[in-house]
């Protein structure tokens, strides 16, 4: 049975590989960068929305993603990124990117 439980972990390893293929081709390209450019970012918008969570165990951190001309901008930082009046928040309560 050692041999059965062998493959049976590899099985799950690749189901779960599979799966996280599945949510990039299905969100998309999903680009990270450093917190001043993704402010940047967010300020080409003409009415900015910006998703932002808390995640992390051990090291908590802010986590943000917008929208520009059809790619999905990510960042994180370990202190809240200040932001221009104008850009509309969206408080999730978590920030999931496949792979990572």
């Amino acid at each position: 049975m050692i041999g059965g439980a062998a493959v049976s972990g590899a099985a799950g390893a690749a189901a779960a590989a599979a799966a996280v293929a599945n949510a990039i081709r299905a969100s998309g390209a999903i680009i990270k960068m450093d917190p001043a450019e993704f402010q940047k970012i967010a300020y080409r918008c003409e009415k900015p929305l910006v998703v932002t969570a808390r995640g992390g165990w051990m090291n908590r951190k802010y986590r943000y993603l917008t929208g520009y001309k059809g790619l999905i901008f990510y960042t994180e930082s370990k202190t809240p990124l200040q932001f221009q009046t104008g850009v509309e928040f969206i408080n999730a309560e978590k920030i999931w990117i496949p792979g990572q």
